[in-house]
């Protein structure tokens, strides 16, 4: 089952490469390059022509400076070298990077990725409104040697702002006013709020990026620079990968689409989810493994509108080969040398599955991988007649979780659900007639159509334990039903899959998992006020219940298990109850 080989020895000397076994679904995909060579659709791309999505050049035009942003950000690396510098000279030792989705996914790809050289800072990031986690990192962190880096495009996004305004309080006990803001650096876009709350409470440095850049796009800014950076990555080899990336994608005089790889591989995306072919597993080779969180983000939030989307599969174990129905493309995410997935992909080509194959050199060659999928994901729009850098589907989740937010501190009470059984420490909230909660999880998942998937979407606090317990969770549900299995932690994940949920074709199955917090934190209603109206757990009660809404305002298929403070136990018998 051949089809688009290309093989070993003709990868280009930097690394990348990309092979595909596409089976009966080559001709497709050949029809889509010749049109895509035809409409001069890469030329067109690097030209900044928004005709080739849509004909109004709106959330397009002003969206493309990542085509240009790893040579342009070559003349910014002196300012952010000063900064690490001075901050090493200084005697810090951490930095915790307060953001969500774009500005957040980055960074933490390097720091699983890269750790922290020697002498660099370890770099933790908080995306998440659980008062639970946002009090772990409070309590590990010696604040008198932690850089707070303070990232969100729009300085206006609610959660990297109240992660601020609580730990600045902190930062301000521990070190005092005068030197409380030289603990924070912002990166944000020209004319942001954060901007003016940096001067405002004397930030130590403001990095301001090119606004014609997405925040999904922004790996290659100084989004994910200036933390790549602080932990001891050579700045100039990854900017030099995601070049010959940009050069083999099309940049200047670079090939034709059908030796593009970043070109074929958005072909490949985009054709295939127009036959069914739309649910992208991604299998990574485990050094490389959080990649597939920043990619997840890319293609759900760029892809998931006007009904369409193609659902990016990250983090599912590969499972027996009859455990996969007839929606799957896989994409094998393969460091040189590493064997472990081979053998499975291969037994999956063979069945009719359409493989694709990405070989890295090393981890700097992540640099380059950016760079592909962006590129990849702007020409699988194409081929679905989408605009990928728009997101309209986001703002209704904020708006109801605003809206919640506001009763609250007006009433001083959340809207109450009331469940429709409460049996083992488990309550159910949902349309569904059921005895037990294993019974409504197997009468709610019996609904799917051809196409389904089912979303687990769990505002429980992010540990190993909960990531190995909701694996085997979404294992089970995965050999059981046949479907494409997700999990997203809550609220980030309304950052990264939130608009494939609301903007796709409908088909998700969506099964909300809450739990009761051991701890809570106050958001200050000012930083350096005592005053506040609002918690953590609130927040994120109120980013739940607004998600949900807006689920099924958008006639999607919801149901919800609250675990108490058993997360543990109760995903348990959730799996238990599978069979």
């Amino acid at each position: 089952m051949g089809g688009m080989e290309k093989k070993d020895g003709g990868r280009p000397a930097h690394g990348e490469s990309l092979s595909a076994r596409l089976g009966l679904y080559d001709a497709i995909v050949r029809a889509g390059l010749a049109k895509l060579d035809g409409d001069n659709v890469i030329r067109r791309i690097w030209a900044g022509d928004h005709t080739v999505w849509k004909p109004d050049p709106t959330e397009i035009a002003n969206r493309l400076g990542w085509l240009h942003v790893a040579e342009s950000m070559r003349g910014h690396l002196a300012e952010i070298e000063e900064l690490t510098v001075s901050i090493r000279r200084e005697g810090y030792t951490h930095a915790l990077l307060l953001g969500m989705g774009g500005s957040s996914l980055a960074p933490e790809v390097f720091s699983r990725t890269f750790g922290h050289k020697e002498g660099f800072l370890q770099l933790d990031v908080l995306d998440s409104t659980d008062p639970d986690t946002v009090l772990g990192h409070a309590s590990r962190l010696d604040l008198r040697k932690t850089l707070l880096i303070v990232s969100t495009k729009s300085g206006t996004t609610v959660e990297p702002l109240s992660f601020f305004k609580y730990f600045f309080n902190l930062v301000l006990d521990t070190v005092g006013p005068q030197e409380a803001g030289r603990h924070f650096i912002a990166i944000t876009d020209p004319g942001s709020r954060l901007l003016e709350m940096a001067q405002r409470y004397r930030f130590r440095h403001a990095f301001v990026n090119d606004p014609n850049i997405g925040g999904r796009y922004s790996a290659l800014s100084y989004f994910g620079l200036v933390p790549a950076r602080l932990i001891g990555l050579d700045l100039e080899t990854l900017l030099d990968r995601a070049r010959m990336a940009a050069c083999d994608a099309g940049g200047g005089k670079g090939p034709l689409p059908s030796s593009n790889d970043a070109a074929r591989l958005g072909v490949i995306l985009g054709e295939l989810a127009g036959v069914g072919r739309d649910k992208v597993t991604l299998v990574a080779s485990k050094e490389i493994g959080s990649f597939g969180d920043w990619v997840e983000q890319l293609i759900a939030e760029s892809t998931g509108k006007e009904g369409r989307g193609i659902l990016p599969v990250v983090g599912e174990p590969l499972g027996d080969l009859r455990s996969y129905g007839g929606d799957r493309v896989f994409v094998h995410l393969r460091m040189e040398g590493d064997e472990t997935n081979d053998l499975a992909l291969h037994g999956l080509a063979r069945l009719g599955h359409p493989v694709i194959v990405l070989r890295l050199r090393d981890r700097y060659d992540l640099g380059g991988q950016f760079f592909l999928w962006e590129m990849a994901v702007a020409v699988a729009g194409v081929c679905l007649g989408i605009n990928p850098f728009d997101q309209p589907d986001v703002e209704s989740a904020k708006e109801l979780a605003r809206r919640v937010t506001a009763d609250f501190q007006t009433k001083g009470r959340l809207p109450a659900l009331t469940p429709v059984l409460e049996a083992g420490g488990i309550r159910v909230y949902g349309d569904i007639r059921a005895g037990t909660p294993g019974e409504a999880l197997n009468r709610f998942l019996a609904q799917g159509q051809g196409g389904a998937y089912i979303a687990l979407q769990a505002y429980v606090p992010s540990n190993a334990e909960t990531d190995q317990a909701l694996l085997g969770l979404r294992a089970a549900l995965r050999d059981r039903f046949g479907k494409a299995t997700t999990v997203g932690y809550g609220p980030r994940f309304l950052h990264s899959t939130g608009q494939l949920h609301k903007g796709d074709a409908g088909k998700g199955l969506f099964m909300q998992l809450t739990a009761e917090a051991t701890g809570n934190a106050g958001i200050p209603d000012e930083a350096g006020s005592p005053r506040s109206s609002l918690t953590f757990g609130i927040l994120k009660e109120a980013q739940a219940l607004g998600d949900r809404q807006a689920l099924l305002d958008g006639g999607r298929k919801v149901i919800r298990f609250h675990l108490g403070r058993d997360v543990i136990g109760g995903l348990r018998k959730l799996r238990e109850a599978l069979g």
